[in-house]
């Protein structure tokens, strides 16, 4: 079974977490349990075949909105080691609060559905379709954006979201991938709902991505996005070699930022390309609309690493064997 953990922010924190037989570099690693392998032999010659798979290092940080620590903040993700790794995010609509619901139960309770269906034979490793079966399955009131990476073993990684929650792949020094958050006007993104109204799987935007070993995704919510640029981004990543510092770290500069009214930070700078400024007054006396943007702040890091398997060939027929008596036999 593929090992899912599922998170909601209730304090400032991060995680190691590396996806199969692969450590983190962090002292404070914890590491997915190495399946078990049964081969076997035949009595002729092999051909020893190895064969690489890519996967999942991760590291994750999150930090409430400094006014909903004491209520755990309303982002939740989860990561699992299920094929070369999932990773999701999902962040719950404050504006739920004004009708006396929580906002934090819709994104909890979807993340928990999609973290027990990623070996769904019916998703069959799709990210829309995955969305698609948790938001059919939860019964919470609310509203959420979500987004979904998988990391396939032979480096595809497909990615769906619905919002303005986001994901970088950084190679090298540069952003090589990035995806575009979706919005009905300034600070209204597209949202999973309880409510009929809402946008569905059908509104996510897909995207396939060939990632290389080394290569490092970048997934957060709007709180990430909204406070850090991707240069930043980027330089924090290649500065930080250990997946969880990385995410402690650019989860922290986001925080930083949140709160400096004096930063032009990506989230003001939008505002004013979308005509929200200060007032005609502060204007000509030089002023205009600066500063970050408090909000829920999760970030997840993974980098993509290569291990291999090594596969026994007796002439063209493979002898690897999986069985589910694998602990019992070897016990």
């Amino acid at each position: 079974m593929a090992m899912v953990t599922v998170f909601r922010a209730s304090i400032s924190r991060s995680l190691p977490y590396c996806f199969p037989n692969l450590l983190s570099s962090s002292s404070n690693r914890n590491s997915a349990p190495k399946k078990n392998k049964l081969l076997c032999y035949a009595a002729s010659s092999h051909t020893k075949t190895i064969r690489s798979e890519m996967s999942f290092c991760v590291g994750t940080h999150m930090i409430p909105h400094p006014k909903k620590v004491e209520r755990g903040g309303e982002d939740s993700f989860f990561v699992s080691d299920y094929n070369g790794g999932v990773i999701a995010v999902a962040d719950g609509v404050s504006g739920w609060a004004e009708r006396n619901v929580d906002p934090s139960l819709f994104p909890q309770e979807l993340m928990a559905n999609a973290s027990c269906l990623v070996g769904d034979e019916e998703v069959s490793y799709d990210p829309q379709i995955l969305i698609r079966k948790a938001h059919a399955a939860t019964s919470a009131v609310g509203s959420a954006t979500v987004i979904v990476a998988m990391l396939e073993a032979n480096g595809k990684l497909k990615i769906a979201n619905v919002g303005d929650c986001g994901l970088r792949v950084i190679r090298g020094d540069q952003v090589f991938f990035s995806t575009s958050p979706q919005e009905h006007y300034f600070d209204c993104p597209y949202q999973l709902s309880s409510e009929i109204a809402g946008q569905t799987y059908l509104d996510a935007v897909v995207s396939r991505v060939e990632v290389m070993e080394g290569d490092t995704v970048v997934m957060g919510s709007d709180g990430l996005f909204d406070n850090v640029f991707d240069h930043e981004i980027v330089s924090t990543v290649v500065g930080h070699s250990d997946v969880a510092e990385a995410a402690k770290a650019l989860a922290n500069l986001a925080s930083i930022h949140s709160m400096n009214s004096e930063f032009e930070s990506p989230y003001s700078l939008e505002a004013r390309s979308k005509g929200f400024d200060v007032p005609f007054w502060k204007k000509i006396l030089g002023m205009k609309l600066t500063g970050g943007k408090l909000d829920d702040i999760t970030v997840i890091v993974g980098q993509v690493v290569k291990s291999q398997h090594i596969s026994l060939l007796d002439e063209d027929q493979t002898v690897e064997a999986h069985t589910e008596q694998e602990n019992k036999l070897e016990s």
